[in-house]
C-alpha cells in the first residue's frame, strides 16, 4: 500500500492556484479605452488583449506578477499588480509609433488587423471621405460627373458601383441607400468629416451574414471619436481655386472629462473650381456633433448628429473623338459641327453641357447605448435616423440642345 501511495504521488502534477488579474486599459489624455491593447506577463508569458471597453482579463499562478502593456502609438508600459478584487485601471500615454515588436496570439486574434487601420489613420495624409476609402487595401475608388456623388467603387474584383456591392456603416448606421434612383445601396459618404474618425473596419468576400444583402464584395465601418483630445482648426489652400477649413471644438472641461462626459462639435467647408475648363464650382458644408457619457459602471450613451449639403456643376463625361478633333461634336462622318453657343475648342478639361451638375443633402442622428456584461461580451442598442435629398442633371449624348438626339436627365 505504502508503494502505490508513493508511485502516484510521484507521477501527480503539483496543482497552483489560479489568480484571475481584471484591469482596465485607458488613453491618460482622453481616458477613453485603448482598444485591442496587449497585455503580457513576463513570468509565466501569458498574454491577453484588452476589449472594445479597455477591459481585460489574465489568469496567472502567482499572487503578484509584471505586466507589459503596450499598443501601436502609446508608449509600452510595465506595471507591477498585486492580487485583489479591485479592477486595475492602467494609464497609457500616447508615444511614437514603433513597430519593433508583432505578439501573435490567440487572444490577440485581432489586434494586428485593427492596429494596421489606427496606423494608417494616423500616418496616412486623409482629407476627404474618399481618402478613407482608399485606406483599405485593394479598394479603389473613381469619380464622374463631379465630386458630389457617391463615388464609383471598385474593390475585390468587383465593379461595386456606388456601393450596390459594398456595405457602409458609419457608427453602426447603413450609409447605402436601399431605394435610391441612381441606384440600389448608393452609399454617398461625404457626410463624414475623416478627422472625426477614430478606427475603421472592413471585411472582403460574402462571408459576413450580420452585414445584409449590399456585402457581396465585403463591408466597411467607420467609427467615430468619443472624445477629442485637443480642440483644433485647420486651412488648407491648393490650385484650381481650392479651399478646406475644418474646426473641432470639445464643449465641456476636464472635471466633466474625468466624470466620463464629452461633447465636441465639428465643422468642414470645401470649395474647388477643379481643372475644368468650365469651373465646377464644388461647395461642400459638414457639421457634426457627438455627446457620450457613462450611466453607471457597466452602461455607456452616445447620441451624435451630423449634417452636409454640396452643390457643384458638372463637365460630365466627354467623347475622345471630340477631343481629338479639338472640337465640341463630331457627327456621324467624323466631321466636325460648329455650334454657336460652343464655339470654343473642347480640350480634355472641356465641356459640352454647362447646365450638368447637381446638389444633395443629408442629416443623420444616431442614439446607442453599450452595455457590458462581462467575461468579454457586450450589448450594444442603437436607433438612428436619416433624410437623404439628391438632384442631379445628367446628359449622356452630350446635346443637351438637341431636342429630339439630346437626352438630358434630372434624377
Amino acid at each position: 500500500m505504502i508503494i502505490i501511495v508513493v508511485a502516484i504521488s510521484a507521477i501527480t502534477t503539483p496543482a497552483v492556484a489560479q489568480n484571475l488579474f481584471k484591469g482596465k486599459v485607458v488613453d491618460a489624455q482622453t481616458l477613453q479605452p485603448v482598444q485591442y491593447a496587449g497585455i503580457k506577463a513576463l513570468a509565466s508569458g501569458k498574454t491577453a488583449g484588452t476589449d472594445r471597453s479597455g477591459n481585460f482579463q489574465l489568469s496567472i499562478g502567482a499572487d503578484t506578477a509584471t505586466l507589459l502593456v503596450s499598443y501601436i502609438g502609446y508608449t509600452t508600459k510595465t506595471v507591477k499588480v498585486t492580487k485583489t478584487t479591485k479592477l486595475i485601471t492602467i494609464l497609457l500615454s500616447p508615444g511614437s509609433i514603433n513597430l519593433d515588436e508583432v505578439q501573435i496570439s490567440p487572444d490577440l486574434s485581432n489586434v494586428s488587423f485593427h492596429s494596421l487601420g489606427a496606423l494608417d489613420l494616423n500616418l496616412r495624409p486623409v482629407n476627404s471621405s474618399q481618402d478613407l476609402m482608399r485606406l483599405v487595401p485593394g479598394l479603389f475608388i473613381a469619380q464622374h460627373m463631379g465630386g458630389g456623388k457617391a463615388e464609383q467603387v471598385f474593390v475585390r474584383g468587383f465593379d461595386a458601383d456606388h456601393g450596390t456591392d459594398l456595405d457602409v456603416t458609419v457608427d453602426g448606421m447603413p450609409v447605402n441607400m436601399v431605394s435610391h434612383v441612381h441606384g440600389q445601396g448608393y452609399a454617398d459618404l461625404h457626410f463624414l468629416i475623416p478627422e472625426t474618425v477614430a478606427d475603421f473596419d472592413y471585411g472582403k468576400g460574402p462571408y459576413y451574414t450580420e452585414k445584409g444583402d449590399f456585402a457581396t464584395a465585403g463591408y466597411l465601418n467607420f467609427n467615430t471619436k468619443d472624445v477629442l483630445d485637443k480642440s483644433m482648426i485647420s486651412l488648407e489652400a491648393g490650385r484650381f481655386n481650392t479651399f478646406r477649413g475644418v474646426a473641432m471644438l470639445n464643449l465641456l472641461d476636464s472635471t466633466a472629462k474625468m466624470r466620463g462626459e464629452n461633447w465636441y462639435i465639428a465643422g468642414e467647408y470645401n470649395y474647388t473650381d477643379g481643372p475644368f475648363t468650365f469651373a465646377e464650382h464644388y461647395k461642400r458644408f459638414n457639421a457634426f456633433s457627438k455627446y457620450s457619457r457613462p450611466l453607471n459602471a457597466n452602461n455607456k450613451l452616445s447620441l451624435s448628429a451630423s449634417a452636409f449639403t454640396t452643390t457643384w456643376r458638372a463637365s460630365g463625361e466627354i467623347p475622345q473623338r471630340a477631343v481629338a478633333a479639338n472640337t465640341t461634336a463630331i457627327d456621324d462622318n467624323g466631321n466636325a459641327i460648329t455650334i454657336p453657343q460652343y464655339s470654343n475648342p473642347i480640350g480634355r478639361f472641356g465641356t459640352i453641357d454647362s447646365a450638368q451638375g447637381g446638389k444633395t443633402s443629408r442629416f443623420n442622428f444616431i442614439a446607442k447605448l453599450n452595455t457590458d456584461l462581462g467575461n468579454n461580451l457586450s450589448l450594444e442598442n442603437q436607433a438612428y435616423y436619416s433624410h437623404y435629398n439628391f438632384l442631379i442633371h445628367v446628359n449622356t449624348s452630350f446635346f443637351a440642345e438637341d431636342s429630339l438626339g439630346g437626352e438630358q436627365q434630372q434624377n
